[in-house]
């Protein structure tokens, strides 16, 4: 087995609120390794993206540690978690969160020329090429179909070779058809990259391609 990538213990947020403290997740543990795949599943409220939050360096928690890539994310200041998820971390939104002034080449291109590196160019076409846009480089979010942008958005998660790779409901905004195409190519990538994956979805076909699931409710495990 490889070493662990992310971990959680004894994970907890808490936020105040006008009836007093509201806890929204108790006491979580997690262990994934480099490669697997998770699907946090849950109803609306149950605490899924807080957690997706909490695990990716986002939002920091009341309790408990999470581990990234070797980091201890509550010992680092807001720079330096930022810097771990430049270089550790892929994120792929219900919303795709593109660049409306960039087209697709350079949507795909941003985070490697934030990196300082000098193949961005040829890579972003290499990977907008593999999620089968290699005739679409120049055309901007406003003129790609809702599939496309999301595939766009894939290939941007995946250029700066992520460890982990988090989304938030990838398929949500997209017909069946089209979710599915999405689901193909993010678990091909991964295979591909060994990249890690942790998906919150309410697509029961997504969260069964996954080699885990856990289940939350009113933010505590049940499954």
């Amino acid at each position: 087995m490889s070493a662990s990538i992310l971990s959680a213990r004894h994970l907890s947020k808490v936020v105040p609120s006008a009836e007093g403290d509201l806890t929204i997740l108790h006491d979580l543990d997690l262990d994934l390794d480099g490669g697997d795949s998770l699907a946090i599943v849950g109803s609306s409220g149950s605490g899924k993206s807080t957690l997706l939050g909490l695990l990716a360096g986002l939002d920091l928690p009341s309790g408990g540690e999470v581990k990234l890539a070797g980091h201890a994310l509550s010992q680092l200041g807001e720079d330096e978690r930022a810097q771990v998820r430049a270089e550790q971390v892929g994120f792929v939104f219900q919303s795709f969160q593109l660049l409306d002034n960039l087209n697709a080449l350079e949507n795909v291109m941003l985070p490697m020329e934030l990196e300082g590196r000098k193949d961005a160019r040829q890579q972003a076409t290499l990977l907008l090429g593999r999620v089968g846009l290699e005739h679409r480089l120049s055309h901007y979010p406003r003129q790609l179909s809702g599939g496309e942008q999301q595939r766009v958005a894939l290939a941007r998660a995946f250029a700066a070779d992520p460890a982990v790779l988090f989304a938030d409901e990838p398929t949500g905004n997209l017909d069946s058809h089209t979710g599915e195409h999405i689901t193909d190519l993010l678990f091909e990538l991964n295979k591909e990259r060994g990249t890690t994956l942790v998906l919150v979805t309410h697509d029961e076909r997504l969260a069964n391609r996954c080699h885990r699931q856990i289940r939350l409710e009113a933010g505590r495990v049940v499954a």
